[in-house]
């Protein structure tokens, strides 16, 4: 029986939901606990990559706070599989919101984001991640 991509494919966007669900709440080890060993990470305030699990949940353990997110919007999800089945890069653009001071929501961030899962045994890990704000500048420019 061949690879059944449009399974995987909900099963990563499910999975990812999950940990930005929890992420939300204050609880961030979704994704802390789906990091493969090797995981490399991007973050959009750091100008280098972060190689390693360890290094990865220190990293993010001593930046983060509970957001308090009222409501996340996941727009465009792209799944592409591999052939095998053993892996999936997963890119969708997030917007997350939170309440303003008069209990209105407001939007706190727009993301772009990218994350390769790898199959490892029987369960999905996240081995790449990488999280850019949606709009830095203002002037369309490639360089």
């Amino acid at each position: 029986m061949g690879v059944n991509k449009e399974e995987i494919s909900k099963t990563i966007i499910e999975l990812e939901k999950s940990f930005n669900e929890r992420w939300s709440v204050g609880d961030n080890t979704g994704y802390l606990d789906a990091f493969a060993d090797e995981v490399s990470y991007f973050d959009p305030i750091l100008e280098r990559l972060v190689v390693g699990r360890d290094n990865v949940i220190a990293w993010i353990n001593s930046i983060y706070k509970n957001p308090h997110i009222v409501r996340s919007d996941y727009l465009n999800p792209q799944v592409h599989v591999s052939d095998e089945g053993t892996f999936a890069v997963l890119a969708y653009n997030l917007h997350t919101f939170v309440l303003d001071g008069n209990g209105d929501e407001k939007q706190l961030r727009a993301w772009n984001a990218c994350h390769g899962y790898r199959l490892i045994g029987d369960q999905w890990r996240i081995a790449h991640s990488h999280w850019a704000f949606s709009q830095t500048v203002t002037e369309r420019v490639a360089s």
